[in-house]
Order: C-alpha cells, then sequence, then structure tokens
C-alpha cells in the first residue's frame, strides 16, 4: 500500500476542513486504525489552527502546502509555510502538566500534543520557510 495526497489550503481557518477530508480519504483508502486516524487529524489541524492565528503579522492571504504519504509501515506529513520562523520543537515552552487547572495558560497544549502523538517530529528551515515533518507509525 502506497498513498499520497497534496494540498495546497490558504491560511484560513475554514480552509482547513479540506485537509481533515484528505486525511478521512486516505485513511479510509489505507486502512489506517480509528486512533491513528484521529492523531493525524488532531496533530494536523493543530498545526493549521497555530499557522493561521500565528504565523503572519501581516493581514494577506498566505498558503500552507501539506503532503501526507501513506506508506506500509508509516504516514508521513509534510506541511510547509511562508510565517515566521518557528521551530515547535526548541521554541514552544513544555506546559505545566502538574499545575491546577485555573492556574494554567490558555493554549499551549497543542504543540504538546503534536510531539506527543507524533513518532517523530522534524523541523528546518528552508527558503524562508518552516518545514515541519510529522512521521506516525501505522502500528503506534
Amino acid at each position: 500500500m502506497s498513498a499520497q495526497r497534496s494540498l495546497l489550503i490558504a491560511t484560513e481557518l475554514d480552509e482547513l476542513h479540506k485537509v481533515n477530508a484528505a486525511i478521512e480519504e486516505l485513511a479510509e483508502e489505507e486502512n489506517w486504525s480509528p486512533d491513528v486516524t484521529f492523531q493525524i487529524g488532531l496533530a494536523v489541524e493543530e498545526l493549521g489552527v497555530n499557522i493561521v492565528n500565528y504565523g503572519h503579522n501581516d493581514d494577506q492571504t498566505h498558503e500552507i502546502k501539506i503532503v501526507i504519504s501513506s506508506e506500509d509501515e508509516a504516514i508521513t506529513i509534510e506541511i510547509e509555510d511562508d510565517g515566521h520562523a518557528f521551530n515547535p520543537l526548541l521554541d514552544a515552552p513544555e506546559p505545566d502538566l502538574d499545575a491546577e487547572v485555573e492556574d494554567r495558560t490558555v493554549g499551549g497544549l497543542g504543540i504538546y500534543l503534536v510531539r506527543t502523538m507524533m513518532d517523530e517530529v522534524r523541523y528546518q528551515r528552508q527558503q524562508n520557510k518552516n518545514c515541519l515533518t510529522l512521521v506516525k507509525r501505522r502500528d503506534s
């Protein structure tokens, strides 16, 4: 089994449903488990929302390129955007999971969840673009 979906979406929240639809379609076609499908969908949505909400300081519409590749052993998701340089592996603070709920800052769990749910997360800044690669093993 091997399949791929490529999407180019605008940096608008209502565009993210296109990515979710592609994930659901590929998951069904490639027979992903419900857990793997959920985790990939949540991770990509969290990252997409962050790019839309925090990636740019202007009112221009930018693009996000997403490539989802399904192989026998793993699923790879590549996300590329031209927003501010932001390495979620280094620049996102670790949430204080031991703090009382009312003492926690709002937000900040999305990137933590991505790093926790994915088997690999890699970041590169290339040609003024953030390039994030997520890998999820099909058996995890």
